[in-house]
């Protein structure tokens, strides 16, 4: 049995992927607070955009071919970012319905998700977009997943788990 910092020890459920996954439903008594979720979720878009940005400077200046790549403007990344990053931050209040340990569950929903989010990066290199372009775009999902975890978990935490009794 694990044991979150901010909760009481995870008793098993008799299912193994339930319990590999931390699965004991809690279903609201470890939600995290609505203020802080909404800073938290404006921390992590502007942060990441503010990264993506960046990134697309680094891009230009490391893959000078690369200048006005059309991926590399912000009506582009930018979209793209505002509706990833806000839907990520939505699943932290949602995997804390399923879990009283739900930081690890998110890191590796975070995991796969951006493994997943390659995928379209991946296309566009096999159709001949730029490699040195399309490793920046790997960086810019990178960069998210390391901005909205760590914003999600630490300002908007989950509740400890109220004892019985």
């Amino acid at each position: 049995m694990t044991q979150d910092s901010q909760s009481t020890p995870v008793k098993s459920s008799g299912n193994r992927l339930f319990d590999a996954l931390g699965l004991d439903f809690p279903l609201g008594e470890n939600q995290p607070g609505l203020v802080r979720f909404i800073v938290a979720t404006v921390v992590a878009v502007v942060a990441s955009l503010a990264a993506c940005a960046a990134l697309a400077q680094l891009g230009v200046i490391l893959f000078p071919s690369t200048k006005g790549y059309e991926h590399y403007g912000f009506g582009d990344y930018g979209k793209l970012t505002i509706i990833g990053v806000t839907l990520a931050s939505l699943a932290w209040p949602v995997v804390t319905l399923l879990s009283t340990q739900a930081r690890r569950l998110y890191f590796w929903l975070a995991v796969i998700v951006t493994l997943v989010g390659f995928a379209p990066d991946a296309w566009i290199l096999y159709k001949g977009q730029p490699a040195g372009g399309v490793f920046i775009l790997v960086l810019m999902h990178i960069a998210l997943a390391l901005i909205t975890l760590p914003a999600l978990v630490f300002i908007a935490p989950q509740r400890a788990t109220r004892r019985r009794g």
